[in-house]
Formats: structure tokens, C-alpha cells, sequence
């Protein structure tokens, strides 16, 4: 499959060890999917990192938020009621568990390339009953003075979209779960559209229907509603198996380009694009056939889960457009492309 992304000599950029566990006695599994956004003339990422207990011989342990901290629960690896399978979720009695705990970590470079933690700026962990399980995957949109949050919030009572807002990066509001489960891949246009919010998202079906993305609309950017489905997998294609969104759409001459993320049936995540209509989103005119990019390289293909490259961040400036993206469930890396490219690859209803 065709590839036109320009990654960054220095992939990855940035490796689990080269953060600090966020408490004594947890080590950092992976870090993942960077949102992105810039502050003070620098490039941030808000990266989700993946932590787990330091596993021991015959046991398989895994942390969960609770009220007066986290609880480490350990399972004798050979319990005749534990799968653990999949090295992301256990099932442990019939009941569904994360094999790590994720929060938000802040780091900033001065050339978007190196990146550092800076002093005075929180951890961001799982508040409350819905993300007792972490959260993960955060999207970035600035409107106005004002950074909309949104992440997948994770807890037994299911997957859905948490939102926090913040003007500073210290302080934030808590706005609760915006989209209830199933859902994630929430991504918020950085432009009201005829004085109303929009936002990509993607609920989750296995019996009926499938992993589409959704478009909704807002009157605050906080209560969403008139959902509407636009973008579908495609048999026997690249995406075949899930579709989501990537980050906020960028606005160009063409209309509305989003970057998304497809899977295939062998859990294979390659990057595409697709483009909607400036005044009226809910159009999807274009869409590429071939992904944008592929796993290929051996820091993409092999890792905690391989195979993967998944991008919810990027920074434009002017035609060239600049990504972040985790690669094998493991590393943060970079890539550039040239938005004209990618919108010569589109392909027109």
C-alpha cells in the first residue's frame, strides 16, 4: 500500500523510559496517541502513558483508580476464571479489566522534536466512577481562549467521552462524560459552523451496524445532539474493520480535511483522510482509497501491540502538516505531510 507520510529521522521521539512512572512501585508500559496543540510558542503533547505494576513470577497484576487512590489487583496467572489473552484486557469472572492504567502526561519542545516535562504543570488522572479504568486518548481543540479536552474515559460501566476544559493548562473544569458508552474518537471542529459547535465521534457496535464515525452538533460545545453517521468501513479494504477520527478537522479552501484512522480484521491501524463540506459538515464529498500511511517501519510493526500507527494530533502550518502519532501501541513518533498531496489523493463522490 502507497505511503507518502515524511517521518522524522529521529523516530521514536519519545520512549517509555524515558518518563517517569507517575507513583512508586508502577512502571510506564507505553505511551500513546499524543494530543497536540501549541502554548506559549512551544508544541505540546498530551500523551496518554500506560502503567502497569512490576509483574512478578506466576502472577498477573493490574492497577484500578479508587476513591483513596490505586488498588493493585493480582490474579494467579493460571486461575482456571482469568484470560488474559489479549495483552490489553482481562477478563477475570466474567468481568472486563485494562492490563495498565493510563493518564494524561503534559511535555513541551521548542522545536517540536525534542521534548522535555515541564515543572508546575499536573498529571491528569481518571476522576470519579467512569474513568476508574484511566483515560486515554486525548484530543485537543482550541476555540477562542479556551482548550476543549476530549478523551475516552474507561471504567466498567464501559467506553465513552470525558471532556475538560482549561484556558492555562493548570487549571481545568471538569465536565463530566459528554457522550456516554460506547463511544470515543471525539474530536471537536476549532470553528463554530453557522454559531454551532461540531464534533466527530465514534460509537461502537458489534451486533448491529458497525465502528462508523458520527458527526454531532452543539449549542455550548459541552451538550451534543441531531447525531448523524458519515463515514463507514469498507469490505475487504484497509478499514475494513473500525473507523475514527483522528484530530480536529483543518479547515482549507476544499473543504473541511479530516485525518482518521481505519483497522482492518487483523487489527492492522493505517492512516486516511476524508473531506466535508465548509458550511455543511454532515457532507463528506471525498475520501481516499489507498491510506496516507502504513506501518512499515520495524518501531510501527513491533511493540506492545504491532502494527499501528494512530494519530489523534498534528500542527498546521500552511501547506505542511505536521503529525504525532503512536506507533505500535508503544512509542510517540513524528511524520509530515503536505496537505495538497493529501488532498490530491482524495477521491470524489
Amino acid at each position: 500500500m502507497p505511503d507518502i507520510a515524511k517521518r522524522f529521522p529521529e523516530n521514536p521521539i519519545l520512549y517509555p523510559k524515558d518518563l517517569s512512572p507517575g507513583r512508586a512501585g508502577l512502571e510506564i508500559v507505553c505511551l500513546l496517541n499524543p494530543g497536540v496543540f501549541t502554548f506559549e510558542g512551544k508544541t505540546w503533547l498530551l500523551i496518554r502513558v500506560a502503567e502497569k505494576p512490576e509483574q512478578k513470577e506466576g502472577i498477573i497484576s493490574f492497577p484500578v483508580l479508587k476513591e483513596n487512590g490505586i488498588e493493585i489487583i493480582a490474579i494467579a496467572e493460571n486461575h482456571p476464571e482469568l484470560d488474559a489473552t489479549d495483552p490489553r484486557v482481562i477478563n477475570y469472572k466474567g468481568a472486563d479489566y485494562l492490563t495498565t492504567l493510563s493518564h494524561l502526561r503534559l511535555v513541551c519542545s521548542d522545536d517540536g522534536i525534542h521534548f522535555y516535562q515541564p515543572e508546575g504543570y499536573p498529571l491528569l488522572q481518571g476522576e470519579g466512577e467512569d474513568e476508574i479504568f484511566g483515560i486515554e486518548d486525548c484530543r485537543v481543540a482550541l476555540i477562542g481562549d479556551t482548550y476543549y479536552l476530549t478523551f475516552t474515559a474507561v471504567s466498567e460501566h464501559g467506553v465513552g467521552v470525558g471532556m475538560r476544559t482549561t484556558k492555562n493548562w493548570k487549571n481545568f473544569e471538569n465536565h463530566g462524560m459528554i457522550i456516554p458508552p460506547h463511544n470515543k474518537d471525539c474530536a471537536i471542529f476549532e470553528e463554530r459552523i453557522n454559531g454551532k459547535f461540531y464534533a466527530l465521534h465514534r460509537p461502537s457496535s458489534v451486533a448491529l451496524g458497525g465502528n462508523y464515525i458520527w458527526l454531532a452538533e452543539s449549542p455550548d460545545g459541552i451538550h451534543w445532539g441531531k447525531h448523524k453517521c458519515i463515514v463507514k468501513t469498507r469490505p475487504n479494504l484497509w478499514d475494513s474493520a473500525r473507523v475514527g477520527a483522528g484530530a480536529a478537522p483543518i479547515k482549507t479552501e476544499a473543504g473541511w480535511l479530516e485525518i482518521y484512522h481505519g483497522a482492518n480484521e487483523k487489527h492492522q491501524y493505517c492512516l486516511g483522510a476524508f473531506l466535508m463540506d465548509l458550511e455543511d459538515p454532515s457532507k463528506v464529498l471525498a475520501r481516499t482509497e489507498e491510506p496516507i500511511m502504513v506501518p512499515k517501519e520495524d518501531y510501527e510493526l513491533h511493540g506492545f501491540f504491532g502494527e499501528v500507527v494512530f494519530t489523534n494530533g498534528h500542527v498546521v502550518n500552511g501547506d505542511e502538516l505536521t503529525i504525532y502519532y503512536g506507533a505500535a501501541d508503544e512509542f510517540v513518533c513524528g511524520a509530515k505531510f503536505s496537505l495538497q498531496e493529501i488532498l490530491r489523493e482524495l477521491v470524489y463522490f
